[in-house]
């Protein structure tokens, strides 16, 4: 069950969608693939008034992620990033995924991405953690 208001803006999902499951694991409830499909239907539906929220989208692509649904997690990174190459979670997460399913050479790729776009908004700690993983990856 959600908690949810009628406006939603993106930071009531993130409440209610990212912050809050640990609440629903510590009453009992189920913490399955069903569970992650509710929050998958949940962030479609806010996605249906704005679907070009690059928060809702990054959240929906980790859902994916969640239930072994790689391909549309990967479509999601990509349209964010083509759109607004400046979200730059999103960049991690998707080498991430590429690594995962072997395309270290695009994982690199994205990774550099990552760090210029981090680098060029001045975000140190994000640079920080897209430069590990890469070296981890490439060395």
């Amino acid at each position: 069950m959600f908690y949810l208001c009628k406006q939603v803006s993106s930071s009531d999902v993130f409440l209610n969608l990212v912050a809050r499951p640990k609440e629903f694991i510590r009453a009992g409830k189920d913490n399955s693939k069903n569970y992650c499909m509710d929050r998958v239907e949940k962030l479609k539906e806010y996605l249906r008034t704005n679907d070009k929220d690059s928060f809702l989208q990054h959240a929906l692509a980790l859902e994916y992620i969640k239930v072994g649904n790689d391909e549309e997690a990967r479509n999601l990174f990509n349209e964010i990033l083509r759109r607004e190459p400046t979200y730059i979670g999103s960049y991690y997460h998707l080498a991430k995924l590429l690594e995962g399913i072997g395309d270290n050479e695009k994982a690199i790729k994205i990774y550099e991405r990552g760090m210029e776009e981090a680098k060029k908004a001045g975000d140190n700690h994000t640079y920080n953690e897209l430069q590990a993983a890469y070296e981890d990856l490439v060395y």
